[in-house]
């Protein structure tokens, strides 16, 4: 048994180092057999039941090698190329395991549908210690593993997100859009090209801060702040224990964090002055001052409110930002496309700004939408964890089990005529909601959803309408990314910039 174990190690070192040489391998696993140890003696992995275990596939147990090799992988690889990885291994419902702790990898979407429907797996999963370091842990409403505090939270979020909020969205994105397509020149080089996702981030926060907030702030150095927080959040999630026992190892991301915190704390206490001078407070009602209101009735701590307003504000600019930077890529790649959406913009819409009256009646447009975040998705994955012992198309699954909906491989593998091509006619029919997921389903659910769909076609029709877009060398395939927490370009590397050339004034074609 020892000897199957270490040819299954040697296998699987291989696989995770493949550069490696056999002294490079052989020192590796001396390190690893060293530090499973440790692990061992120290911090205790969870029990594992080989019976129960045994029908669901995976890498082997192994002496606890499985888990320590398994835990590495994602470290190494990112969550989501990780996911991918085994799911080509083993299959579309396999385990492995992160901390200690067994983890399924899911891209079945029967047993998506299943997971996503039902309450007992409305709760996240990630590094206690990663999670209380960026101020998530049962706080805000993104990684919130507290389910009560969790239910309590997400009103403020749904109220927000929804009803008015959707309306008044479209003026302020519209607004925005315009008023940044006004100052190209900001985010343009000397050669003439254009830093779009600088540009959208911008976008999105200023539309967020508007709704949301209604507090003015350097836009440049607060896109920076967030963007270097969500660099931590990802780098921690998934952090073994002993990393934060070594102070060193994790300072510069607990710098980041401090800085957008203290960034948000400061709007907020300037809102509170606002809103204590203020003679009428409904002309001030927002999501920030409706978090301020219920920390004053005692419903909400100061450190909740401000995780709240955080993250409302920093979700726009992580996420939607990159699927737009993507969507403007596909669009120079495809001209034919651009061209079914400029002729829509003209018949629906013509010179005037789009309006929220409008939104239905972009077929073209929402297909396009629905297309681009199949074929290059942002958010590919969802994290969950079974709060009770359950039954997953036929595989058992116990209390505190964790799991990964691996939803960016299903849209590839089920339902599409051509899954592997960006073609809008993979949206030509309806599609049902059980094989396609961007945004999830059931109790936790994008929250924002709607909103985002409402931002995303604001900003396309408004920047198209004046805008036809070029890639430079490369395009979208060229992009180097990384897919961890979300699937984000690669922005050490090769430009990301494009050129926007202007179109004939009143008259939607390409110039």
């Amino acid at each position: 048994m020892l000897l199957d174990g270490l040819r299954w190690a040697q296998l699987n070192l291989a696989g995770l180092l493949p550069e490696a040489g056999p002294r490079t391998a052989a020192a590796t696993l001396t390190l690893l057999l060293l530090l499973l140890l440790l692990l061992l003696a120290g911090t205790p992995l969870a029990l594992w039941s080989g019976r129960d275990a045994a029908a669901i596939p995976g890498p082997g147990y192994c002496l606890g090698l499985g888990p320590l090799v398994s835990h590495g992988r994602f470290l190494w690889m990112g969550i989501g190329s990780a996911c991918n990885y085994y799911n080509r291994m083993y299959g579309e419902f396999m385990r492995v395991w992160i901390g200690g702790e067994e983890t399924l990898i899911i891209s079945k979407s029967s047993s998506m549908f299943h997971i996503m429907k039902h309450n007992h797996y409305s709760c996240r999963f990630g590094s206690k210690l990663g999670l209380q370091c960026i101020g998530m842990h049962e706080k805000g409403i993104i990684f919130n593993n507290n389910p009560t505090l969790w239910k309590a939270i997400r009103p403020f979020f749904t109220k927000a997100l929804s009803g008015p909020g959707l309306v008044h969205m479209v003026a302020m994105c519209v607004q925005s859009t315009i008023t940044h397509l006004d100052k190209l020149d900001e985010v343009t080089n000397e050669l003439g090209y254009i830093s779009v996702l600088t540009l959208m981030r911008r976008i999105m926060l200023n539309t967020s801060n508007a709704l949301f907030l209604g507090i003015p702030m350097d836009e440049s150095e607060m896109v920076m702040k967030i963007q270097g927080y969500f660099n931590a959040w990802q780098a921690l999630l998934l952090k073994p224990d002993i990393f934060f026992k070594v102070s060193w190892l994790y300072k510069k991301y607990a710098k980041s964090i401090k800085e957008l915190q203290d960034a948000v704390e400061t709007l907020l206490d300037e809102k509170r002055l606002r809103l204590s001078a203020a003679e009428k407070l409904e002309d001030h009602v927002d999501f920030a001052s409706q978090l301020i209101f219920a920390q004053d009735r005692g419903d909400l701590t100061r450190e909740n409110v401000n995780q709240c307003m955080l993250e409302m504000l920093i979700a726009a600019p992580d996420t939607m930002s990159v699927t737009i930077f993507f969507m403007l890529l596909l669009i120079a790649k495809h001209p034919n496309v651009e061209q079914a959406i400029v002729e829509e913009i003209r018949t629906e819409i013509g010179d005037r700004d789009i309006e929220m009256e409008d939104m239905q009646k972009l077929k073209v447009v929402e297909s396009f939408i629905f297309e681009s975040m199949r074929y290059q998705p942002v958010v590919d994955l969802v994290m969950r964890k079974a709060l009770q012992d359950d039954v997953i198309d036929g595989y058992p699954v116990k209390k505190g089990t964790n799991i990964i909906l691996n939803i960016g491989r299903m849209h590839r593998r089920e339902f599409f005529p051509k899954p592997d091509e960006f073609t809008l006619e993979n949206f030509a029919k309806n599609v049902p909601y059980r094989y396609f997921q961007p945004f999830g389903f059931g109790p936790r659910s994008c929250a924002g959803k709607y909103i985002a769909m409402v931002m995303m076609k604001s900003i396309l029709v408004t920047l198209l309408r004046r805008y036809h877009v070029q890639e430079l060398e490369g395009g979208i395939e060229g992009v180097h990314k990384r897919n961890d927490l979300a699937l984000h370009p690669d922005e050490t590397g090769a430009s990301l910039d494009m050129i926007f050339t202007p179109r004939t004034p009143g008259l939607l074609r390409q110039p």
